[in-house]
């Protein structure tokens, strides 16, 4: 068991990472304070994994109302949360009710966004069921929705009161699955952890191999690089950075499964896309030598992840919606770039006409 602690004051929780965790009542039981408790899933963690956990909180004498969802990006929308809040106001839950997230990083966003607005606030736990819900879309207390014209744009900061991150079900986790989480991993060591990346590139092969040691260790990694971002800006608001750094490669990312149609782009592949898109403006913009691009290209590839140009939306129809990322500070998009391998600054003093070079050599389909 490795214990991760995200110090937000009264706002306080751990990250706990252990095999079989989910199966163990006492990692959940004490958190739940109220009589009842209110499940959210989705149709495919639904059939592994919801009857233990329904049947650890009815032995514990909670009253449990369940919330099966479609699951899917194209489903995280305010018409999903109502389904939500319908199961529960069905169910006569109080505002004490703790709402549990049982599945990826749509239910967790989902789950976590219809907590915060129940009842004007109701707690909740991530029980997250993918890689990249486990390193990252679960720690951090950012929750919400997508809409047609951005992804995330509605939602609230509401914190959980525990993670707990069961190695064991990454057992059944789909390849595609695993490789979006991966990214996410990837993140942290390109943006602030140097050490973790060149570990990660030396041991790619045991990770990708899904060793239940190695597997510990990226999650604990990863968890701790980001307590390290959220303790210092919880929401978000610091001028030189701060929590927006979390959002290398995001930028374009959003952009790219927007203008894709939600759902056909993997969160974790749009983001290794964007990322290797902002190593390359990083490198047009003489921050970082080509070589530090490429290994991350490199990386990336070996995680089974796009890095490739890609169809389906043209550079204007890119740029539009990058536009509208929540970055932009009085109508200037700002980016997420880095100066070295294991460092990452916000940049908005740049050539326009270096993003669109960058921009145009992805979705023309020419590669630099």
């Amino acid at each position: 068991m490795k214990t991760v602690k995200i110090d937000l004051g009264a706002r306080s929780y751990e990250v706990r990472i252990g095999r079989g965790i989910l199966g163990r009542a006492g990692e959940i039981l004490p958190w739940i304070e109220g009589a009842q408790a209110c499940i959210v899933t989705d149709q495919i963690v639904a059939e592994r994994y919801l009857a233990p956990l329904r049947a650890a909180l009815a032995d514990g004498g909670k009253e449990v109302t369940e919330c099966v969802l479609p699951g899917g990006e194209r489903d995280k929308t305010l018409d999903g949360v109502s389904r939500i809040f319908e199961t529960m106001l069905r169910a006569r839950c109080e505002r004490g009710v703790s709402v549990i997230a049982l599945g990826g990083g749509v239910v967790g966003d989902m789950a976590g966004f219809a907590a915060a607005c129940y009842q004007r606030g109701a707690p909740f736990i991530q029980a997250p069921t993918t890689l990249l819900a486990q390193v990252d879309s679960s720690v951090g207390g950012k929750t919400g929705v997508n809409h047609e014209l951005g992804k995330n744009m509605i939602g609230a900061f509401h914190q959980p009161r525990r993670v707990l991150a069961d190695t064991a079900v990454l057992d059944t986790l789909d390849k595609r699955q695993f490789s979006a989480g991966m990214a996410e991993v990837i993140k942290y060591g390109a943006i602030n952890d140097a050490e973790f990346f060149t570990w990660l590139e030396e041991n790619i092969g045991a990770v990708m191999a899904r060793e239940h040691g190695e597997l510990e260790f990226i999650i604990e990694r990863a968890c701790a690089n980001k307590a390290q971002v959220i303790e210092r800006d919880e929401h978000e608001n610091a001028s030189g950075g701060g929590r927006a750094l979390l959002n290398f490669g995001h930028t374009f990312g959003h952009a790219i499964e927007a203008g894709a149609g939600y759902g056909n782009w993997l969160h974790g592949e749009a983001v290794a896309t964007g990322m290797v898109m902002a190593a390359r403006m990083s490198a047009r913009l003489d921050m970082i030598p080509a070589e530090e691009c490429a290994r991350l290209e490199k990386l990336l590839r070996a995680a089974e992840l796009p890095v490739a140009p890609f169809a389906g939306i043209d550079a204007d129809g890119m740029l539009d919606l990058m536009r509208g990322d929540k970055k932009v500070r009085g109508g200037k998009l700002r980016l997420v770039l880095l100066r070295a391998l294991g460092a990452a600054e916000v940049v908005e003093d740049y050539p326009p006409e270096a993003l669109r070079e960058i921009v145009a050599q992805f979705t023309a389909g020419k590669s630099a």
